[in-house]
């Protein structure tokens, strides 16, 4: 298997995740789901479940917060969702080190090395208004940056708007 890289993009609630689903299906019987997610209350928790339910059993689930280089999923089809809560992860525990930014485009690059498929799935906050939050600009900012650094690389992306999904790229 050859490295291919498909970024899926949208606003909230847009149907990305189900468009990845049905992709990731549609190129493999036994995907591979990582979660990135923290769950940290019991709204989220139950977002979670109805995910898990909608995958079914076919699904190989991986949790991982940060560190995704470490998964080995050579010739796997993987959907990782969701890499803006990937990011959030990075910037709440983040340091005195490198910054998230750095953190998370040399996890997504020593991951993608691998021989895979790759479904990124990632929210488009950049087209809402500016935040007079100063953190919250900050992370809009790197959200869009790691965007961008994952699209250069993607061979496909699709931009996914009311359950719509419209090819951008490949």
């Amino acid at each position: 298997m050859n490295r291919r890289i498909i970024l899926v993009t949208g606003g909230q609630r847009s149907g990305k995740s189900m468009f990845a689903e049905k992709m990731a299906k549609s190129l493999s019987e036994n995907p591979v789901y990582v979660a990135t997610a923290h769950v940290e209350d019991e709204e989220f928790r139950e977002r979670v479940r109805i995910h898990q339910e909608r995958r079914g059993p076919e699904w190989t689930t991986l949790e991982e917060e940060k560190h995704l280089s470490r998964l080995d999923v050579r010739d796997k089809v993987v959907l990782i969702d969701c890499c803006t809560l990937w990011l959030a992860n990075f910037f709440s525990q983040a340091s005195d080190g490198p910054s998230p930014f750095t953190q998370i485009v040399e996890e997504f690059d020593r991951l993608t090395t691998q021989a895979a498929t790759f479904i990124f799935v990632t929210n488009e906050i950049g087209l809402g208004g500016t935040s007079a939050c100063e953190v919250q600009r900050r992370f809009a900012d790197c959200l869009g940056a790691l965007n961008q650094h994952m699209a250069a690389r993607a061979d496909e992306v699709y931009l996914v708007i009311s359950g719509i999904p419209l090819k951008i790229k490949g």
